[in-house]
């Protein structure tokens, strides 16, 4: 990736031990509300809540650049974590199954980030 904020944002993201991070690169699709999705997945409502909370934190540390809202805090099945241009998204396994974002954007450009161990 070139973008430093994708790069802050999959560094966080990887110290939160997220696993299979994929970034969706939409800039080629004209329907596309944001140029970048960011997916990633927890192991449980506990972790996927600490991965959101822990990302923002670190986005804020490392570039100083500000979320403009979260959804899903209270659910903690799917957080959406709005940095303007990007749209990370934090699911639990089986929610991130039932909705298969990637397969809806099968058209954009999606690069597999390794998980750390």
């Amino acid at each position: 990736m070139t973008d430093q904020l994708i790069d802050t944002i999959i560094e966080g993201l990887q110290d939160s031990k997220a696993h299979d991070i994929q970034v969706i690169d939409m800039r080629q699709l004209e329907e596309a509300a944001f140029q970048y999705f960011v997916v990633c997945e927890g192991t449980s409502s506990t972790h996927v809540y600490g991965i959101a909370n822990r990302l923002v934190d670190h986005v804020r540390e490392q570039s100083g650049q500000q979320h403009q809202g979260t959804v899903g805090m209270q659910n903690r099945q799917w957080v959406a974590i709005d940095y303007g241009y990007i749209l990370v998204h934090v699911f639990q396994p089986e929610t991130r199954q039932f909705y298969r974002l990637e397969s809806l954007w099968e058209d954009a450009t999606i690069t597999a980030i390794p998980d750390l161990q």
